[in-house]
């Protein structure tokens, strides 16, 4: 059984109260509900960026201001997570817009948040996975696990084919962040006009207000086909390890 974070329960989740024999919630219980809604969604940072830091290519090599903003979200990542505040990326392919968002996603985990971690067309995959006979959850306890993780990360917003339903699913998953104060973490390759064509006003909205009134901006080359070499002076293909999305 997991000690209290809060050092007020034997691990159980709840209080014994000797004078009324009666026991009462503990204020660690609801992030261990949380988490046992989450435990089965995607809450491991991919092979590809585990090693993401800031003190490494492709890191060092975006622009200084953005990853200045990403530090300080960072260093007071506990505040962000307790305000509902969170952080959203706009740029070309290649930009280092998930490799910052692993970043933050990264240090939530080793904090010991609960986080999940999509695509957002694999996400709605699996949504559409939950109708299925064979599936092993149904769209409302997807949606609930989605709902509960101190910290959603969506990477590719606007990359999948509009619809109806996908307007909808994906707004039912900011609103239900947004209500219950729980922060979020995006990438899109789209800029907030195009962007609310493609997943609609109401959601854009409430992004909006959840992680900034505009996305951090990233600009540069795609540095996936070729980034400088720092180990020497000509630019080389590239390499797992210097990783950007």
């Amino acid at each position: 059984m997991a000690a209290c974070p809060d050092g007020r329960c034997d691990g159980s989740g709840f209080i014994y109260d000797e004078t009324t024999r009666r026991a009462r919630d503990c204020s660690c219980r609801p992030r261990r509900i949380a988490r046992r809604k989450a435990r089965k969604l995607a809450g491991v940072i991919p092979r590809k960026y585990q090693g993401v830091s800031f003190d490494r290519p492709p890191v060092t090599l975006i622009d200084p201001t953005t990853v200045r903003a990403v530090r300080k979200y960072v260093d007071t990542l506990e505040q962000q997570l307790d305000s509902g505040q969170g952080i959203w990326f706009e740029g070309d392919v290649g930009t280092g817009k998930t490799t910052l968002a692993m970043l933050i996603s990264a240090e939530a985990l080793r904090q010991g948040h609960s986080v999940a971690i999509y695509s957002l067309p694999r996400l709605l995959g699996l949504l559409r996975e939950t109708f299925d006979d064979g599936s092993d959850a149904s769209l409302s306890q997807l949606l609930a696990g989605l709902a509960a993780v101190d910290l959603l990360h969506i990477d590719d917003v606007g990359a999948e084919q509009s619809s109806p339903w996908v307007l909808e699913q994906l707004y039912t998953i900011v609103n239900t962040r947004y209500e219950d104060g729980r922060s979020m973490v995006l990438t899109t390759n789209l800029d907030p006009p195009k962007l609310r064509e493609q997943i609609g006003e109401r959601t854009v909205s409430r992004l909006h207000e959840m992680c900034g009134e505009a996305p951090l901006l990233l600009k540069g080359m795609d540095q996936r086909v070729s980034v400088p070499d720092p180990w020497g002076d000509e630019p080389t293909p590239y390499n797992p390890r210097r990783l950007a999305s």
